[in-house]
């Protein structure tokens, strides 16, 4: 109930899509009803949560996993803390349990088809979640999306000089280029198709089809995550920093005071593995780069893409965890305001953030 209390004021973030603030900010614009994410008015009204499965969740599936896709269905959309029913994408049985809860009479199809698609994600982060859905052929409204019009841009001027280089090389053969010109292929490589502006780099890479277009899709994440990871390294150590600091009232027995102590230092050094760990996934992609841009080697380059799927997932989850980490506590703390959080707010926080750090990933 604390948890779906503290989301009751807050949008969404890398691990939440709060669709009841986003029909509140958003129910007005013509878009939200031409083009909603779910069809189902019950279903459009959820939280969709990227959950770490705990160890009573896990015997609800077939197969082993870290991570699962959790809709809650508030029972009263206006007091979040009454609590609300709940499943898992994928648990066992979980689309009977789904058409139930949300009244559903009509066909289904398209909204268990969205669902899937968000479950095949390792975050919400906005653009990788838009980007995914438009390549599944589900058309959604832009207010569905967090990255506002000057994130878009920005992340637009970054990728513009991180690829400057391959640009040119791509397109050598066809004369000089102008900064319009590198700007509309830009623009090219983050649509949501994978068309024949992309041809003289799909050439240049010697790939077909199908790889082509998942290579690219998984570059875009790439690129995205350095351009969101120069914004989240400043707030991450600033956070790690309060994590050291905060000040946790009330009462507690000496185990719970010997958990706090050592948790803090756990999260102080576990945000430090995963920065590493996402630090050393990156190199991957920058080798490659590298190779290809100063070295002339394209079938590096080439491999990286065949494998960046594979790598994308890996780092997705990792800077899921602390987008979270660092996301959550600065709602919780704003700057400026006092540090302070009671011994059972303290505990769940710290366990939480635990909970995302201790899960093995691939690096």
């Amino acid at each position: 109930m604390r948890s779906l209390r503290a989301l009751e004021r807050t949008a969404s973030t890398s691990r939440v899509l709060n669709l009841i603030a986003i029909e509140a900010e958003s129910a007005h614009r013509p878009e939200y009803a031409q083009h909603p994410l779910f069809k189902n008015k019950i279903l459009n009204t959820a939280l969709i949560i990227k959950h770490r499965l705990r160890n009573d969740d896990i015997y609800l599936f077939d197969e082993a996993r870290p991570t699962a896709t959790k809709i809650v269905i508030p029972f009263d959309r206006q007091d979040l803390g009454l609590g609300g029913q709940s499943v898992f994408v994928g648990q066992r049985g979980w689309t009977d349990v789904l058409i139930e809860a949300c009244n559903a009479s009509g066909d289904m199809h398209r909204d268990l088809s969205a669902l899937r698609a968000i479950d095949a994600l390792p975050s919400l982060d906005p653009f990788l979640l838009r980007e995914h859905l438009r390549r599944q052929g589900l058309r959604v409204a832009s207010c569905y999306f967090a990255l506002s019009p000057a994130d878009y841009e920005a992340m637009q001027g970054f990728v513009t000089m991180e690829i400057a280089k391959l640009i040119e090389l791509a397109y050598r053969d066809v004369g000089g280029i102008g900064r319009a010109h590198a700007a509309r292929l830009v623009e090219a490589l983050l649509a949501t198709d994978v068309d024949e502006r992309l041809e003289p780099l799909r050439e240049t890479l010697v790939m077909e089809g199908d790889s082509f277009k998942e290579g690219v899709f998984s570059w875009k994440g790439f690129l995205y995550y350095k351009w969101m990871l120069t914004k989240l390294w400043p707030k991450l150590t600033d956070v790690g920093a309060e994590i050291g600091r905060i000040v946790v009232t009330g009462g507690r027995d000496a185990e719970t005071a010997r958990y706090l102590d050592e948790a803090r230092r756990r999260l102080q050094g576990g945000i430090m593995v995963e920065r590493s760990a996402i630090l050393r996934t990156l190199k991957v992609y920058d080798d490659a780069f590298d190779n290809l841009v100063d070295n002339g080697r394209p079938q590096v380059f080439r491999d990286f893409l065949l494998r960046a799927p594979e790598l994308f997932l890996s780092l997705g989850e990792r800077v899921g965890v602390i987008s979270h980490i660092s996301s959550f506590w600065r709602y919780r703390f704003p700057e400026g305001e006092a540090l302070t959080a009671h011994i059972d707010e303290a505990v769940d926080i710290f366990m939480d953030f635990e909970g995302g750090l201790s899960v093995p990933l691939l690096s």
